[in-house]
């Protein structure tokens, strides 16, 4: 169309047809030609043999759409991907009946590991390190928690999925929603500011982070040091529900738990109400078998204990022992009585010996016993003076008396001796 033809400007009261202003959309950016390009594949998508993805700037936030065709695709390196960084030859390319603009790609190579991958993989480096990523510093789960803390976007597909998902499965389950932006800038602040306010909260005993998947570029916020390392210090146990299976973010490593999307989520923290009943109900059955079996263990037993002989028949002991009791008592008196015997010629003994030792004897023979007036034995005439005071003692009892002196006929007498006056 030369400038003769061109068509009158455009008024209100002489508009131009849509048809129009997109042949000259058309138009002018056919005139615009291809151009090599640098950037980064943030998304790559296959369908029909042709490729559809995003081209993002690897310093400024700028991202622009490009389309590779199944003919051109067989032409490429197979191992391109989500994530490297590519230098291309775009040709700009207006639909007119979408009204959309895209990058015709003509040519793609390699020119590094993007940006973004690098820096990622230097992150998980450093937080692997530091043991962030152990098993060990994992915190279990609660079996039944009291209130769920749950952080995502606001009237979210992620928050109803994970809000009917749990009370579906424990109807009495209670929330704290703390709703936050999950992609672009502010995700990294709020996101982090609504786990510190859930983590403060006493009676919040799990929090679960969900959001509905996305593409790379739009998760990048939950693998950013700063969000990563706040979950780290997080004393609540921390679920990551992201939803993303292919990319996953480093919040999945650091995270207490890792949930393939939100709905797991709440099957993961929740418990099923209904099975758990039946598990109590199981548990009980085989308790109660397992009590009837060992009752019924315990009754054969006793059964067999009773059905003993020694059991069965209570007298069989007193009568095999009958014998043994009636010769055990004979044998008994035998000892006594013969014990008692021996016992008796002893004392026989012992008594005649002791006699013909008692001081009584040789007083029954006609001797006797002179005791001065001290007590002392009179052994000879030295012991009784005359005049002393004697005491003798004979067989049927004592005499008083007093010493006179020497007797006269000389024969033995140590003192005459005079009664008493």
């Amino acid at each position: 169309m030369n400038d003769a033809e061109a068509p009158a400007p455009a008024t209100a009261d002489a508009p131009w047809p849509v048809g129009l202003l997109a042949a000259k959309l058309r138009g002018y950016i056919d005139r615009l030609g291809t151009v090599w390009v640098e950037g980064e594949i943030t998304q790559w998508g296959v369908s029909g043999g042709n490729v559809y993805g995003k081209l993002k700037d690897t310093e400024q936030d700028a991202t622009v759409s490009f389309t590779i065709w199944s003919s051109v695709r067989t032409k490429l390196p197979d191992d391109l991907k989500q994530g490297d960084r590519v230098i291309a030859l775009v040709k700009p390319n207006y639909w007119l009946k979408g009204g959309t603009l895209s990058m015709q790609v003509l040519q793609m190579r390699h020119v590094g590991l993007g940006d973004l991958l690098e820096r990622l993989e230097r992150l998980r480096a450093a937080l692997a390190s530091e043991g962030l990523f152990d098993v060990g510093r994992k915190k279990r789960l609660p079996f039944l928690p009291h209130r769920i803390g749950l952080v995502t976007g606001k009237d979210s597909d992620a928050e109803k999925d994970v809000l009917r998902n749990a009370q579906l499965r424990w109807p009495a389950v209670q929330f704290r929603v703390a709703h936050a932006a999950v992609q672009g800038e502010r995700t990294v602040p709020e996101v982090t500011a609504a786990i510190a306010t859930l983590d403060a909260d006493p009676e919040v005993d799990v929090i679960i982070v969900a959001r509905g998947g996305g593409d790379f570029q739009n998760l990048l916020g939950f693998s950013d040091e700063s969000l990563l390392r706040a979950v780290a210090a997080c004393a609540t146990p921390l679920v990551s529900a992201i939803g993303h299976e292919n990319d996953r973010p480093l919040l999945d490593d650091v995270a207490d738990l890792r949930a393939s999307t939100p709905t797991d989520a709440a099957k993961r923290v929740v418990p099923d109400v209904a099975e758990e009943q039946l598990r109590v109900q199981q548990a009980r059955m085989r308790m109660s078998s397992r009590l009837t079996a060992l009752i019924n263990h315990e009754i054969d037993r006793v059964a067999q204990l009773r059905s003993r002989p020694a059991l069965a028949n209570r007298d069989w002991i007193i009568d095999s022992r009958a014998d043994d009791l009636t010769r055990y008592v004979a044998r008994g008196v035998e000892l006594i009585e013969r014990t008692l015997e021996r016992a008796e010629t002893s004392t026989t003994q012992l008594t005649a010996r002791l006699r013909a030792l008692s001081p009584q004897s040789t007083l029954d023979r006609g001797y006797a016993i002179v005791q001065g007036s001290d007590g002392h034995i009179v052994r000879g005439q030295a012991d009784a003076q005359p005049g002393a005071r004697l005491l003798i003692t004979v067989a049927d009892g004592s005499i008083d008396a007093i010493a006179d002196g020497a007797a006269a006929d000389g024969s033995g007498t140590d003192a005459a001796v005079g009664d008493r006056p």
